[in-house]
């Protein structure tokens, strides 16, 4: 199950199985050797913290440990299913729906509210949280459009009907089917404004009724 706790016991197992602290680990994958204590694991109002996607990026490339086996340290790790129907979606528990991001911008993938429906979805494994609501996708980023910080061929999970907040990576989708990953800069009730996530693209704005919908990404696969 994936969740605050079994996250930071992966990150603990794999220091472990390499002879290291969590300091240790930080240290090696070029971060700061405090970023995995414990004491970093809660925010001072006592709200969980989570490992950013580029630590443990980064952690993973210092260590050589593929994402799969990352997920392996994980208690009651969820075994990869796959083989199912097109058009079908699995249980969130095990594997959820998967496209590319060309496709994102065709007709037919999504309902009004960003939520996955239609065929043509393929299935990628991500174990996720039973409490966390249904509904749960992942795009495939096609391209450089995003570098440094997603590389083709990298998978975000996005969860439509988060709550997104100011800083917030999120996917967004015009009316006209364009279909980006940016960081949320400004909201109003009439305009958003996104940041790029790649320096050589400028940010955009748009009226929120050119917007058909917006998703926080919650993951990356990298």
């Amino acid at each position: 199950m994936l969740s605050h706790e079994s996250i930071w016991k992966a990150l603990d197992t794999l220091a472990e199985r390499h002879d290291m602290t969590a300091s240790g680990l930080a240290r090696r994958a070029g971060l700061d050797p405090t970023s995995f204590n414990k004491s970093k694991r809660h925010g001072p109002d006592g709200r969980l913290r989570w490992p950013s996607t580029e630590s443990l990026a980064k952690v993973l490339e210092a260590t050589g440990v593929s994402l799969d086996q990352f997920m392996s340290y994980m208690p009651q790790a969820v075994t990869p299913r796959t083989g199912l129907p097109e058009g079908s979606f699995p249980p969130q528990a095990s594997a959820i729906p998967l496209l590319g991001f060309a496709q994102a911008g065709a007709g037919g993938f999504f309902d009004d509210g960003g939520f996955p429906a239609g065929q043509g979805w393929d299935v990628v494994d991500f174990p996720t949280d039973p409490g966390r609501k249904a509904g749960v996708y992942a795009l495939e980023v096609q391209g450089d459009s995003m570098l440094p910080l997603y590389r083709d061929g990298d998978r975000l999970i996005v969860e439509p009907g988060a709550q997104i907040r100011r800083g917030d990576r999120v996917v967004l989708k015009t009316r006209e089917g364009e279909v980006m990953a940016k960081v949320l800069l400004r909201q109003s009730a009439r305009t958003i404004e996104l940041g790029s996530l790649n320096p050589s693209h400028p940010n955009r704005s748009f009226e929120m009724a050119d917007v058909e919908w917006i998703a926080r990404i919650i993951w990356a696969s990298q």
